[in-house]
Parts: C-alpha cells; sequence; structure tokens
C-alpha cells in the first residue's frame, strides 16, 4: 500500500493507479454503440483495456437494411447488387476470422446450392482462440458466400445469403 514511485505523475498516481474513470466509461460506451467485443487504448506507458463477454452462440439477428443504403449514396455505380445482397444476407455477429471448414482439409460446412436447416453449422468465426459456431438462423438454400476461408470479418459484415 506504498506510494509509486518513479513514476512523476503527481497525487493521482499515489497509493492508486490513478484510472480515469470517465475514459473507462467513454470505451464501454463506445463498445455498446459498435458492438465490439473489446477495446484497447495506449497512452504512453498507461494501457487500458475494455471487454465484455459474448454471447457467440445466439442466433443471427436480421438487421434493418438502413446501413446499405449509406454505402449505396457513396457508390452509386453499385448500389443495386450490394443492396440486394446486405436486405437478405447473414451478418457477423463479431469480429474475428471466419472459417469455412470445421477444421483445415477438411470439406467446407456450405457451399453454393446447399440446403440447409435452422441450426445447421455455417462457418466459424475465431475470435480470442475460441471457435464460435454460426447457425443458420432460417431454412433454405445457399445462394451467395460472400467470405472467404480464413478471412478476418468485421462485425454486422454480410457473410452468405439464405434464399
Amino acid at each position: 500500500m506504498g506510494e509509486q514511485t518513479g513514476s512523476g505523475q503527481g497525487k493521482a498516481a499515489q497509493g492508486k493507479m490513478g484510472i480515469d474513470t470517465a475514459l473507462v466509461r467513454k470505451l464501454a460506451d463506445m463498445l455498446n454503440d459498435t458492438g465490439l467485443t473489446e477495446i484497447e487504448v495506449e497512452d504512453g506507458d498507461r494501457k487500458i483495456r475494455v471487454s465484455r463477454a459474448s454471447t457467440a452462440a445466439a442466433a443471427p439477428v436480421a438487421y434493418a437494411p438502413a446501413p446499405a443504403s449509406a454505402p449505396a449514396a457513396a457508390a452509386p455505380a453499385e448500389a443495386p447488387a450490394p443492396a440486394a445482397v446486405s436486405a437478405d444476407a447473414l451478418k457477423s455477429p463479431m469480429v474475428g476470422t471466419a472459417y469455412l471448414a470445421p477444421e483445415p482439409g477438411a470439406a467446407d460446412f456450405i457451399s453454393i446450392g446447399k440446403q440447409v436447416k435452422v441450426g445447421d453449422t455455417l462457418l466459424i468465426i475465431e475470435a480470442m482462440k475460441v471457435m464460435n459456431p454460426i447457425i443458420a438462423p432460417k431454412a433454405g438454400t445457399i445462394s451467395a458466400i460472400l467470405i472467404e476461408n480464413g478471412q478476418p470479418v468485421e462485425f454486422d459484415q454480410p457473410l452468405l445469403v439464405i434464399a
């Protein structure tokens, strides 16, 4: 319980770490606003990491097509195709690396034209060394696969289309 020495940070660093709670709250709000599961900032020798547990196995939620209209305005030449794909696309529930097969050398979970049922595993997203199965939220036929095996994916990124 002694004082920290050699830090030169004044009274805030004495006895306690001197945590900027306003910054931590702001980072936590960013997690909620963006859907990220972890954020880390570094300022000199001080590092702050805020993370939360994710519900990776939860069924993906269909999102409103509002985000698809923003890129359409920015790139009118490509508007019809991405808007149509994004409206029906299954989107990533997390940031990570997407794998189309259960292990290297194994057959892919899905292919274009394959019939899937509710609850079928479509792919796996690895996030923080945890393999998270992404399951089919509805029955149908895989009409498009929008990612490649081993590709990094972002939250809310379209992964595939089930028609």
